[in-house]
């Protein structure tokens, strides 16, 4: 699946730091992904959208449409949103919900969503030209939904997607976070880069399942991989000692402060972070994930800023076609991860590189596919249809 990341405004980043990022500027994912949808065939289009600064009712629409388009294969990244920035861009709430909160409204988000892709029963549809009737009304169904954050009453004008639901993909790796996977998530993104950490956190969240009645193979646990790949493992290593030579610092910097959630420009960069930090309403994940590393490392900051800046501070495969595919099995057999999501430093050298070199390595060895077993993203995940939930 191509995976298309969103954000909703600027960094909140020095202007020296913000004038050399290309992500000022980004295409909305639900206008290029319907484009895109018409040039694929088989690749599944999955798409950010943010819980917190959206309405249930056009997200629903809008994914609905995109499976349409796509002849079922969409997916929904639900984010709900680490950064004030975006909030700033809604009146007139102008302040960022807390953490925790942003997880319940994120819940309930996703009971919307789901309940308005069941407004359609499998077989609403009549289509009887003879008759005239296009549909069957007892087949469609009011949701009536009224709770804390939302209250939406009518079914959604939009016919039943065809996977059933869309793909639903989520990323957050706090307690919140886990436990909404646990009850909701089909696909989970991570940014852990040590294989016994994603081997406890595959193990938690998948364990966490069974409260919710859920089977473990129904979700897919895919951590983040930044790909470089050479023909020798010198010739890898050169090409990332070039790609973080050319890291300008004031990039890195502000990548790490958006990272850690606060102002950090009184941080010596020469010393390991300091144990007082300021307090963050961001992601709790990756802020833990770098002080870890710092901590435990003796990292600096300046090479904390020139880490994320190069790699995006996740797991980084470097090396030949052959090492890669010894690191990807290793990873994947042995419950650390069901597959990874992979990230390219540059285009298209980088994507070229893993596809006609890694792709066929992981084929030998029986840990990819030949071909693709069906037509929808589920299927070709081995993701079963969701069960419907129609209101009596």
């Amino acid at each position: 699946m191509f995976f298309m990341a969103d954000h909703l405004a600027l960094m909140n980043v020095p202007m020296e730091a913000l004038k050399r990022s290309a992500t000022v500027t980004s295409f909305d994912p639900m206008t290029l992904l319907p484009a895109l949808a018409v040039a694929t065939e088989h690749i599944g289009l999955v798409a950010t959208a943010s819980a917190t600064y959206n309405e249930p009712y056009h997200i629903a629409r809008n994914f609905a449409s995109l499976d349409h388009i796509g002849n079922g294969r969409a997916g929904w990244n639900v984010v709900t949103g680490a950064s004030a920035q975006g909030g700033a861009q809604f009146q007139p709430r102008r302040t960022h919900m807390e953490h925790d909160e942003r997880y319940a409204r994120a819940k309930e988000f996703y009971d919307v969503a789901t309940g308005l892709w069941d407004s359609w029963e499998d077989d609403a549809f009549i289509r009887d030209v003879e008759a005239g009737i296009y549909f069957n009304p007892a087949k469609l169904h009011e949701l009536n939904h009224k709770g804390r954050y939302f209250s939406v009453r009518r079914p959604l004008n939009v016919a039943l997607p065809v996977q059933g639901w869309p793909v639903y993909v989520q990323a957050g790796q706090s307690e919140a976070g886990r436990q909404l996977a646990a009850e909701t998530a089909e696909v989970v993104f991570s940014g852990l880069s040590r294989k016994d950490a994603a081997q406890q956190f595959y193990i938690d969240i998948k364990r966490r399942m069974s409260a919710f009645n859920r089977d473990p193979a129904h979700m897919k646990i895919l951590p983040g991989a930044f790909v470089l790949v050479g023909d020798t493992l010198a010739e890898a290593n050169a090409k990332k000692r070039h790609l973080d030579r050319l890291v300008h610092l004031e990039s890195g910097f502000s990548t790490l402060q958006v990272q850690l959630g606060g102002d950090i420009s009184a941080f010596d960069l020469d010393r390991p972070l300091p144990d007082e930090r300021p307090p963050t309403n961001g992601s709790k994940t990756t802020r833990q994930k770098l002080v870890e590393m710092s901590r435990n490392e003796g990292i600096t900051v300046r090479e904390l800023a020139r880490y994320v800046g190069s790699a995006f501070g996740t797991l980084e495969l470097i090396g030949t076609p052959a090492m890669i595919a010894d690191q990807m099995g290793d990873w994947s057999l042995s419950r650390a991860s069901d597959g990874f999501n992979i990230m390219f430093p540059f285009f298209p050298s980088g994507l070229d590189d893993f596809v006609d070199k890694v792709i066929p390595e992981l084929q030998r060895r029986g840990l990819f596919r030949q071909q693709y077993e069906d037509q929808t993203l589920r299927e070709n995940m081995g993701l079963p249809r969701p069960k419907k939930r129609f209101i009596p």
